[in-house]
């Protein structure tokens, strides 16, 4: 009966990250490389005995895909952000680093990464107004009369608008067409936007370890060992990019709440690399339109990441603090994630030297 509640846990995350899948093929990311990243988070959650497993997540895979102008760089950004994650892990520097920067700035940082995915949701709207606005529509519906559940949210939104796109008589999944369905090796490019973006990753990963894994851990009853998660997330984040694949990061995983969260992880991250590799996910993406996810993302960005993260980035009580977390917001919304936790940190510099107090 327990591994039952296991696979249920499993098959309802598998479930959650299909939509988002789909998303990351939107924007060129191949799935069936994408699996060799869900291989490595699935060999290294069962060695290491973690809870936090990997997945498709959407605030990395948005993020990638706004930033670099074509596939070869959005890959590249995510190769070198996977393999500067991994030395990171490796040397035990990730508490360091957010020792350095301050709960108020990588809080406001991920806040304002909210802010961005409710922006391409927007865009997704204007991009198509009848699916965007239905699944803006049943998702905020959703969200708020079931209980506020994310699956529940993705998984009808994406439902009802794919049904009004096909009773609309669009052309629905024409924008999902799988652009490599095989493995093969994508030797990264390197330019300044490329550098920037990668790292831009690299400081949402940051933010996103620490608070999904956390998270994750909590529901659990453990301790997450967020040096871990950030060796194997980053190590599958490079191989997958190697192929042609998208990033595999840390989520809020409801394998945490299973009897046995180890295995339920385990098994929900064997269950998507064998979705992937069959080519399964392509074929789901011809049924379902680009701007199905628009509800999911503004849900997730405007409701659920933007409040949470700006009430702990404007707790903060030293002098500035309000000032350093609003800064960072706009100037990560507006710009990218490392910019706004450089600006971020520079106020925060000139008020511990008493500039502007």
């Amino acid at each position: 009966m327990e591994f039952i509640q296991d696979l249920l846990a499993a098959i309802g995350v598998v479930l959650n990250g299909i939509p988002q899948g789909l998303l990351a093929i939107s924007f060129g990311f191949a799935s069936v490389p994408t699996a060799l990243g869900f291989v490595v988070g699935a060999v290294a959650c069962g060695v290491l005995g973690s809870v936090v497993p990997i997945s498709f997540q959407a605030e990395t895979i948005t993020l990638a895909g706004t930033m670099g102008k074509d596939l070869r760089e959005r890959l590249s950004m995510v190769f070198y952000a996977g393999a500067a994650m991994l030395v990171l892990g490796a040397c035990g520097l990730l508490g360091v680093i957010t020792d350095f920067a301050g709960d108020v700035i990588v809080n406001a940082m991920m806040a304002g990464v909210g802010i961005m995915l409710a922006k391409v949701s927007f865009s997704m709207i204007k991009e198509n107004m009848l699916v965007g606005s239905v699944s803006l529509a049943t998702a905020v519906a959703v969200y708020f009369f079931f209980g506020q559940n994310l699956v529940y949210t993705i998984v009808i939104s994406l439902i009802v608008s794919s049904i009004a796109a096909k009773a609309a008589g669009q052309d629905v999944g024409g924008g999902m067409t799988e652009k490599m369905g095989k493995l093969t090796f994508q030797k990264p490019a390197f330019n300044l936007r490329i550098l920037r973006g990668a790292l831009a990753l690299c400081c949402l990963t940051v933010g996103g370890n620490i608070a999904f894994g956390s998270i994750t851990g909590g529901i659990a009853g453990a301790n997450a060992n967020i040096d871990h998660l950030t060796i194997y997330s980053g190590l599958a984040d490079a191989v997958s990019s190697l192929f042609g694949g998208g990033p595999v990061e840390a989520i809020i995983s409801a394998t945490a709440g299973a009897p046995h969260p180890v295995t339920a992880g385990v098994l929900m991250m064997v269950i998507m690399a064998a979705i992937l590799f069959v080519g399964l996910l392509p074929k789901i993406g011809k049924f379902v339109p680009n701007q199905s996810i628009a509800g999911f993302l503004f849900i997730l960005g405007a409701v659920v990441t933007v409040p949470t993260n700006a009430a702990v980035a404007f707790s903060g009580t030293a002098p500035g603090d309000n000032i350093v977390g609003g800064v960072t917001i706009v100037v990560t919304a507006a710009v990218d994630p490392f910019v706004g936790m450089l600006a971020g940190l520079a106020l925060k510099l000139l008020f511990s030297m008493g500039i502007g107090v």
